[in-house]
């Protein structure tokens, strides 16, 4: 066996005692069968890397979703925990994530899953994060991760986020399950009272001190429809906001005939002049 590091690290934050990295194989060398070894070879020729989340730990503890560990190396103890029965069941019920964490403490290695999907690393530094649905993936031990009451009935009813996000809270490290590339996000960072506003559900993340609400395109109603916009996901400063534009794209290139219905733009009203 060689000592030698497979994994390339694409990035990596560190607080006290635990190290955080997203690796990737360089390349997959293929497989016996031959199916799976052709999909293999495109994805090469792609360039989509095979990645996991590296923890290292140095007598210290992080949290993770259940079920996320791959295998994990060195003087470290795994045990479930609820953060608090009442919070976890408030987690399970109103946001769609797991009742219970996984926390590992102690020191050595630690692998989650591998996957062809993408991750964001997070460094706060007590402050608050709201993001999507399902987005949590693991955390430094001293953040607090819980649901998020939306903050008017609009952005609950008409947001597309339903009436509660997850909500990250305080000092380290998160790692979130990004839906694109981490090159495809746009990061905006609003003053206060300065709005961002956007046509669809792909607003990824966005700090505490966001207020979000649904806001008609147009002043009036009658506007709002003739726009063919109507109501349009609205972010508040101050704060910064990460949107995900190519996440849409992706999803329509998965249906059938995906890539020739792109070809033509998709925001004509079939106004005619």
């Amino acid at each position: 066996m060689s000592d030698v590091d497979p994994f390339e690290v694409v990035e990596v934050e560190k607080v006290p005692g635990a190290t955080f990295e997203v690796v990737q194989y360089k390349s997959l060398k293929g497989s016996s069968d031959l199916n799976t070894a052709e999909k293999v070879f495109f994805a090469n020729q792609a360039n989509i890397h095979l990645k996991m989340i590296r923890i290292k730990l140095d007598n210290s503890e992080t949290l993770i979703e259940p079920g996320a560990l791959y295998f994990m190396k060195g003087n470290l103890q795994l045990e479930s925990t609820t953060q608090g029965i009442s919070k976890g069941l408030m987690r399970k019920f109103i946001t769609g994530e797991t009742l219970f964490q996984s926390r590992i403490k102690g020191t050595g290695e630690i692998y989650l899953e591998p996957s062809f999907g993408h991750y964001l690393l997070f460094n706060i530094d007590d402050e608050a994060l709201i993001v999507d649905k399902g987005a949590f993936y693991c955390a430094s031990a001293k953040l607090d991760v819980s649901a998020k009451l939306q903050g008017n009935i609009s952005s609950a009813l008409f947001g597309g986020e339903g009436f509660f996000q997850t909500q990250i809270k305080g000092t380290g490290i998160v790692v979130l399950v990004s839906p694109v590339p981490i090159e495809e996000l746009l990061v905006y960072e609003l003053k206060a009272n300065e709005k961002l506003s956007v046509d669809g559900n792909f607003a990824f993340v966005r700090t505490g001190g966001i207020k979000f609400h649904a806001e008609k395109s147009g002043k009036t109603l009658f506007q709002s429809v003739t726009s063919g916009e109507g109501l349009l996901q609205t972010f508040t400063g101050p704060g910064v906001v990460w949107i995900a534009p190519t996440e849409g794209v992706y999803e329509r290139i998965k249906m059938s005939g995906g890539i020739a219905n792109l070809s033509g733009t998709q925001g004509s009203m079939g106004t005619k002049t």
